[in-house]
């Protein structure tokens, strides 16, 4: 890294931690994404009701789910530890990782935040003191300051790393995204290509598993027939157990060898600035999350 994205980054957290408050950097990160002003007196729209969550809404619980560590004890006591993936270790600090004691292939993942995830698949064949560099910086970033989402704010840095997994037919992983409001799930996305924001794509499907016309963020995927999932009805009622104490939650699982695999859960889907086509969705979305008695 130079030494000007090192000051340059430096200047950023300086920015966001000390300069604006949460309620001002919301406004002009949500204009610059979507084009638009914010509403937060009076949300209607779905990217506006996770805005006012991140100012109003609080609960410990979303905090312990929304680390990758932590979420794992609450998956067990919710639906059980069947549906985890393999934890190989944790570690607080990068230099605690031994390479030799891990298989070939393997996720090192951040607790932290969204994003910070690492695929092995062949460990002989990474450049390792790239990457322990950029897992350092992992440790070092607080995910809340950029986006102020919250619930990272108070996690303490660590690193888990995890089985790595791959589709039964050899192609890309897909993740299973079902979007629940109130303990209620509404739709569900199949992301593509997850590992390289150039490449997603993104299916949306109703619980019955009809492709929907609208989108997310990301174009659909029309070329590659994505086929129902023979366990989608334990999918759905296991997303409503793990998102029943939530005002709104998205709930991830792979599926893999006939075996579901939880992934993680996400309260603000793209920090809330993930353009929703078309505006239309966008407004029905809004009007399935009720939003709580604010905090005080």
């Amino acid at each position: 890294m130079s030494v000007f994205k090192v000051f340059k980054d430096k200047m950023k957290e300086f920015f966001y931690r000390f300069l604006v408050t949460d309620k001002i950097l919301i406004n002009i990160r949500f204009k610059h994404r979507l084009g638009r002003k914010v509403e937060l007196e009076n949300p209607v729209k779905y990217n506006d009701k996770l805005q006012w969550l991140k100012l109003h809404w609080r609960d410990p619980l979303a905090t312990k789910c929304a680390d990758k560590y932590e979420v794992r004890q609450f998956v067990t006591e919710t639906i059980g530890s069947k549906y985890l993936n393999d934890l190989y270790a944790v570690y607080d600090s990068v230099d605690d990782i031994d390479l030799d004691k891990l298989p070939n292939s393997f996720v090192l993942k951040g607790t932290h935040g969204s994003g910070f995830n690492l695929i092995c698949k062949d460990k002989s064949k990474m450049d390792w003191k790239l990457e322990f560099k950029k897992m350092k910086r992992w440790l070092k970033t607080n995910y809340y300051w950029s986006r102020r989402e919250w619930v990272y704010k108070d996690i303490k840095p660590k690193i888990i790393c995890e089985k790595f997994i791959e589709q039964d037919d050899l192609e890309e992983l897909r993740d299973y995204r079902f979007f629940c409001f109130n303990g209620k799930p509404k739709f569900i996305t199949v992301d593509l290509s997850i590992n390289d924001k150039k490449r997603t794509r993104r299916n949306l499907y109703d619980l019955e598993w009809n492709l929907m016309d609208e989108e997310i963020f990301y174009p659909k995927e029309l070329d590659i027939k994505i086929n129902k999932p023979e366990k989608l009805d334990e999918m759905i009622k296991l997303s409503k157990k793990l998102s029943s104490k939530f005002p709104h939650a998205r709930v991830d699982f792979y599926y893999v060898k006939g075996k579901i695999l939880f992934g993680e859960i996400t309260f603000f889907h793209q920090s809330g600035m993930g353009e929703i086509r078309p505006l239309e969705f966008e407004e029905k979305m809004g009007s399935w999350l009720e939003l709580p008695i604010p905090h005080r």
